[in-house]
C-alpha cells in the first residue's frame, strides 16, 4: 500500500479509538500515530518516511545509510556513559540496514513490540506516557493493511517462516486495488478533516 493510505488509515483509527481507550489526543498523539503508520515502510529505500531520510533512493544508500547512524548513535551511547534507549535506537537501524521490504523485522509483531518498547521509553523520559498506544495503534494499522494484499506480511518473523495475510486481500497495482486505496484516502482524510478540529479545538 501507498504511505499516504498508510497514514490515512492510521490516524482514522486512532482518532475512533482515543475516547474507548480514554487517551488524550494532541499534537504530539497525531505526530506519533502518524510515524507509527509510516515505520515499517523504513526498509524499503523509496517508502514515504526515507524520502526524507535517505540522499538517494535505493538499496545501497538505505545499507550505508543506515549501518553508519547504527554505528554513530551505538558509539554517542557508549561515549555518554549510558543512555540504553539510544543504544537501542542504534542497534535497529542496523537491523533496518539489512532487512529487506517486507521479508524482516519491520513488518513483524517482533518488531512492532520492540519499536514500542523503544517509544515507551522515550515517553516516560518525557511523561508522555500515553504515546506507546498511538505508536502502536499506527503501527499495527499498518501491519494489518499489508495483510490485506496476496503477499502479506512475516508476522511471526523470526520465529515462524511464511507471510500471513487475510482471508480476502487485494493487489494494489491492480484497477481495484487502486480504486479502492484511492477511496480509503478520500474518505479517511475526509473524516479526519471532519474529525480533528473539534478533537484538537482548533
Amino acid at each position: 500500500m501507498k504511505g499516504k493510505t498508510h497514514l490515512g488509515v492510521g490516524i482514522v483509527t486512532s482518532i475512533a479509538l482515543y475516547e474507548k481507550l480514554s487517551l488524550d489526543f494532541n499534537i504530539i498523539s497525531l505526530g506519533v500515530v502518524a510515524f507509527g503508520s509510516l515505520l515499517a515502510d523504513i526498509d524499503h529505500p523509496k517508502s514515504m518516511i526515507n524520502k526524507y531520510i535517505l540522499p538517494f533512493k535505493n538499496k545501497f544508500t538505505k545499507v550505508i545509510m543506515y549501518i553508519c547512524i547504527g554505528i554513530i548513535l551505538l558509539w554517542y551511547s557508549i561515549a555518554s556513559g549510558g543512555m540504553p534507549h539510544i543504544k537501542a535506537i542504534g542497534i535497529l537501524f542496523m537491523f533496518i540496514a539489512i532487512s529487506t521490504h517486507r521479508n524482516g523485522l519491520t513488518h513483524s509483531l517482533t518488531g512492532m513490540i520492540i519499536f514500542s518498547v523503544v517509544v515507551g521509553y522515550i515517553g516516560n523520559i518525557y511523561n508522555l506516557y500515553n504515546i506507546i498506544y498511538y505508536f502502536m495503534i499506527g503501527y499495527g494499522s499498518h501491519l494489518l493493511c499489508d495483510m490485506a494484499t496476496p503477499r502479506g506480511v512475516p508476522l511471526f518473523y523470526p520465529f515462524k517462516e511464511g507471510n500471513v495475510k487475510l482471508p480476502i486481500t487485494f493487489r494494489t497495482n491492480s484497477k481495484m486495488g487502486i480504486m479502492l486505496e484511492n477511496l480509503i484516502v478520500i474518505l479517511g482524510y475526509g473524516y479526519i478533516v471532519y474529525k480533528l478540529p473539534n478533537i484538537m479545538k482548533l
